[in-house]
């Protein structure tokens, strides 16, 4: 047996570039893994906020798992980077409650302007234009958006389990929760025993507190439970429902243009600064500060939004919980191509999706959060300017909740941060247009 497994790991190897990127086999499946259990939340979710505005449950957890599962092949396979593709939750909200509850669009015409929407978007990867886009974002800025991710993580896992809570009282948006109640103590021991384990060097620490705490949360947690191991997806008129019945003469309605619009310019920047801080975190950068293979992975993270619309969901995106995956040392598109590859099996193991609590998944989010402060000591602090205007970016990301905003906020600052100072012979004509566009964005009244 051993004799069969060389010749195989060395095509691995070669094909991925494994060795090359400082990285293992046996540590890129774990990474894997580690970015699968920290988005299974996705396929619950998903379907839940899209079965709110009258999608078809069943219709929603198919094209959740297929897209995820194949945009997730497309990255590792073609793009041979570690980041999973999935349904990105701030569009999905926006195609739920904007779109078909707010704006009484038919489920068929939403489905069409996410296909367009997805159209569009590839467009302007292929054809250069966002990763002109990239080249373009200012370092401090996207470190800055590194930061603000990282905090936006953090938030995002603190409410999960009720250790941040929405302020019943007048004052702040968020107070403190409970921190007696079982999900934040699982939270904040698992968060240690993640520390302990990752400053020990520990193979696999991230994967084993997840598993752990699942474990635990099944004995003593009345609300996690078995429900089997393996179910058939329902193929009938319910399952397939969505497929294909998207409405793309519907979407082109003067009444459903602006938020296509919004969609397309939420994706560009949000995705974009998404792929940019995970590459960041994992040192995935060339020379020059670019993206390895940047082309190929917006081009990739795009042509997944045509799909989704297409067999009937909202529109894809690198998921930030690839940093989770990263930070266990996934480097390699194995990583991604794992994460696919669970996915797919998911749509016939879908119980085991509920034995994942999401109090065994917000250590590793929290500290996957932490370690992307750490882009702080990139900030160019000697550039005033520039490191302020990050640190804007980084700081209204978490007090807004949205990727857009903050670099909108970075760019507009950065620009008028210049010209204050008399700096402006510093600026290029890329970020000028770049601030103008978002803040017109804004103005209009077109953001989401």
């Amino acid at each position: 047996m051993s004799g069969m497994q060389v010749p195989t790991q060395c095509k691995l190897d070669k094909y991925f570039k494994i060795t090359e990127r400082g990285s293992t086999v046996r540590q890129e499946i774990l990474a894997g893994l580690t970015t699968f259990l920290a988005m299974v939340y996705s396929v619950i979710v998903v379907p839940g906020m899209l079965g709110q505005a009258g999608f078809p449950h069943a219709a929603v957890f198919i094209s959740v798992c297929l897209v995820t599962g194949v945009g997730s092949l497309l990255m590792g396979l073609w793009v041979n980077l570690p980041m999973a593709i999935g349904c990105a939750l701030s569009l999905c909200t926006f195609t739920a409650f904007s779109l078909v509850l707010g704006q009484q669009v038919s489920i068929p015409v939403a489905l069409g302007a996410v296909f367009l929407m997805g159209c569009l978007f590839t467009l302007i990867s292929v054809t250069g234009v966002r990763a002109w886009i990239l080249r373009n974002i200012p370092m401090d800025i996207a470190h800055g958006t590194g930061i603000g991710i990282g905090l936006f993580l953090l938030l995002i896992a603190a409410n999960g389990v009720g250790l941040v809570i929405k302020n019943p009282h007048e004052g702040l948006p968020v107070a403190f929760g409970s921190l007696t109640t079982f999900p934040v103590i699982m939270t904040l021991l698992g968060l240690a025993a993640t520390i302990g384990l990752e400053r020990r060097k520990v193979p696999g620490g991230i994967v084993l507190v997840i598993i752990t705490i699942s474990i635990i949360g099944l004995i003593f947690d009345p609300t996690v439970k078995y429900q089997g191991f393996f179910k058939v997806p329902t193929l009938g008129e319910d399952g397939l429902s969505l497929m294909f019945s998207m409405d793309i003469i519907g979407a082109l309605q003067p009444a459903v243009l602006p938020s296509l619009l919004a969609l397309v310019m939420t994706a560009i920047f949000d995705a974009t600064g998404t792929i940019q801080a995970v590459a960041s975190q994992a040192n995935l950068l060339d020379k020059r500060g670019q993206i390895i293979s940047g082309g190929k992975a917006l081009t990739a993270d795009s042509a997944c939004s045509i799909f989704a619309g297409a067999i009937g969901s909202s529109p894809a995106g690198v998921y930030i919980e690839s940093a989770a995956g990263t930070a266990v040392g996934g480097r390699t598109g194995l990583t991604a191509s794992v994460v696919g590859i669970l996915f797919l099996l998911i749509l016939f193991l879908s119980p085991l999706s509920y034995l994942v609590p999401a109090y065994a998944t917000a250590p590793a989010l929290m500290y996957v959060g932490l370690l992307m402060l750490s882009n702080v000591r990139k900030l160019d602090f000697n550039d005033f300017v520039s490191a302020m205007s990050g640190l804007l970016c980084a700081v209204f990301i978490v007090l807004t909740c949205n990727i857009v905003t903050g670099i909108m906020l970075g760019f507009s600052t950065l620009v008028a941060g210049r010209i204050f100072s008399g700096e402006w012979r510093k600026l290029n004509i890329g970020t000028v247009i770049l601030a103008i566009a978002l803040v017109v964005f804004y103005a209009a009244d077109w953001a989401i």
